[in-house]
């Protein structure tokens, strides 16, 4: 029964016991951060293409890095093969990561990761449901990659699609990560193939020894928030969130209006969370490669969503940090000496 316990402990894919919960000292304060996943332009609408390796949109992000910076966020971008792989982007983390003005994590989508063994099909694009070997040589690699373009080792690691599983904390240890930002807490991926995380929780926890998940912010607002579970019911799950009952709302600028964002803010803040996971996708930087960034209004929209975001953390107290910031404030809340 023990070495049961001690393997659910050490998955992600599992939601953890209370034991495990990290809990952060008053003085941390309230904080937020931001891991953008740094891609490939690719068909939202489409199938998965290992032929969509463009990474053209990565040239607008050493300017949007600068209005990250200026509101006091140090960003974490976490990256795949395509970005590091190529000549032009590359170049631009390498000088992004050398100028210090942000840190580098790992982000892996295993239709354009190589080794390219598996069949490209909606299931096997979650990392977790590819044979064990296949996964670690596929994180080795990027691993590597990262460093060796970007002259940092990253110790941060979003699964491609969210896509960890049993194996992923094991192998996250394995290769140094001491952070993983995969779990989207409130939702279920069952229905392509993914994980559940419609019951994982949204603080921070331990997962084994020296590996920390950090979810990425989700809030339940309405007049049912405190019922949270009327929304797994995918029968009334519309209505509720039409007559603004029961909404889920994820801390993102992609399909989420600022209105919608700052209610959970104020949702979470009154719930004593203590650390917001914000994120979005890099393509949206330049309009027309995803479908939340359309044309140049919805880059002005997604902007305006950020400036208002911003503007009421520092209204509310909230202060940015930065990745290894949140790595150091995990082992101390979990005893480990620097």
């Amino acid at each position: 029964m023990q070495a049961e316990q001690i393997d659910i402990e050490a998955r992600l894919d599992v939601p953890p016991s209370e034991d495990a919960r990290l809990h952060l000292p008053d003085s941390f304060g309230t904080r937020f951060a931001m891991f953008g996943d740094a891609e490939e332009e690719f068909d939202w609408n489409g199938p998965f293409r290992r032929e969509s390796t463009s990474t053209a949109t990565i040239r607008a992000l050493p300017e949007a890095n600068a209005r990250f910076r200026a509101a006091g966020l140090d960003p974490c971008w976490m990256v795949d093969w395509p970005v590091v792989d190529n000549p032009d982007s590359g170049t631009i983390m390498r000088e992004l990561v050398a100028s210090g003005e942000c840190t580098v994590g790992t982000q892996l989508h295993p239709w354009v990761s190589p080794p390219f063994e598996e069949e490209v099909t909606r299931r096997n694009s979650y990392t977790c449901n590819l044979p064990y070997d296949l996964q670690r040589e596929k994180l080795r690699r990027l691993t590597d990659r990262i460093e060796e373009v970007t002259g940092a080792r990253p110790t941060a690691y979003r699964a491609g699609r969210y896509g960890v599983g049993r194996h992923t904390a094991s192998l996250l240890r394995e290769f140094g990560y001491a952070l993983d930002v995969s779990v989207r807490s409130c939702f279920d991926y069952r229905s392509q193939g993914g994980p559940n995380f419609s019951r994982h929780p949204l603080w921070p926890w331990k997962v084994g020894d020296g590996l920390y998940e950090l979810p990425l912010s989700t809030a339940y607002t309405g007049h049912f928030n405190r019922w949270p579970g009327l929304y797994l019911a995918e029968s009334i799950r519309g209505t509720l969130a039409r007559t603004g009952l029961l909404a889920r709302i994820p801390l993102t600028p992609e399909g989420v209006p600022l209105a919608d964002a700052l209610e959970a803010i104020e949702a979470l803040l009154g719930e004593g969370h203590r650390l917001f996971s914000l994120s979005f996708h890099t393509p949206s930087l330049v309009p027309g490669h995803t479908p939340y960034v359309r044309d140049a209004a919805d880059l002005a929209t997604f902007w305006r969503w950020w400036d208002g975001v911003f503007d009421r953390f520092a209204a509310r107290g909230v202060t940015a940090v930065g990745s290894d910031e949140i790595v150091a404030a995990f082992r101390a809340a979990d005893g480990v000496s620097a």
